[in-house]
């Protein structure tokens, strides 16, 4: 997800390569993500943040307390910390850094790479300068939406996840297209092609996905078929309950 969102400020060269310094705890992976773009690497976190503006912890919750707590005798009061860790709720984050750091929590999602993400974002005692600032670097990466941080955390069950859920949904209509005898590499292509023009279609159409449902839904057709097939296994149901698995999981994340 790192990589995902420093590529997309890169690409948008809103930020510059020597402005960029890149830390993580394998090293290898490290050094060649930072000889393919011109980024800087540390080895450690508390030298990568020495005199940073802003702090970008792409890390797991389950080991952010020891990361800040590595890098925080080299944080200014003034650094803006960007946290994308799931279900760190921005109280836990005051309880580790210094009292007068601004915070950012922010919940993307992997289509940042391409610059189609969906970033959920809430502020906390950050100024206007560095509101724009950081808006516009994640704007790079796809839409922004300024939220509180409940809603944050019920968005990023839908667009943090979602790709995972697409991505299978992918595969297996790719799969069902090489059982009509499509070739493997022809069939993910369509597959996925399908899924972008669907979606691309919904938002810039701005109709209902129902209405755009109907629409191909000939009567006696083809589509209908399939769509009672896939009501009558489940689809609806298996997507609302993976949402509200991921939402259980992120309050196990949060402490409860």
């Amino acid at each position: 997800m790192g990589q995902a969102l420093v590529s997309g400020f890169l690409r948008s060269k809103v930020l510059k390569a020597d402005e960029i310094r890149l830390c993580d705890t394998d090293q290898e992976k490290l050094e060649a993500y930072a000889k393919s773009n011109g980024c800087h690497a540390f080895s450690s976190a508390k030298e990568a943040v020495q005199g940073a503006d802003y702090v970008l912890l792409a890390v797991k919750p389950q080991v952010l307390n020891q990361t800040v707590t590595s890098f925080l005798p080299s944080l200014s009061e003034n650094t803006v910390i960007i946290s994308i860790a799931a279900g760190v709720k921005i109280a836990r984050l005051r309880g580790l850094i210094n009292p007068g750091n601004p915070l950012v929590r922010v919940m993307p999602n992997t289509p940042a790479l391409v610059g189609a993400a969906v970033n959920a974002v809430c502020f906390d005692n950050v100024d206007e300068k560095s509101t724009e600032f950081v808006t516009g670097l994640l704007k790079t990466c796809g839409m922004v939406v300024p939220c509180d941080e409940k809603t944050l955390d019920a968005i990023g069950c839908v667009s943090g996840t979602g790709p995972a859920y697409v991505m299978l949904f992918i595969e297996s209509l790719a799969d069902a297209a090489v059982k009509l005898g499509i070739p493997r590499q022809t069939a993910l292509e369509i597959a996925a092609m399908t899924v972008y023009g669907s979606g691309k279609l919904a938002v810039e159409t701005q109709t209902h996905p129902a209405i755009l449902k109907d629409q191909v839904c000939s009567p006696g057709g083809t589509t209908i078929e399939g769509v009672l097939a896939l009501e009558k296994f489940g689809l609806r149901a298996a997507v609302e309950a993976a949402v509200i698995a991921a939402d259980d999981k992120t309050r196990v994340l949060a402490g409860g």
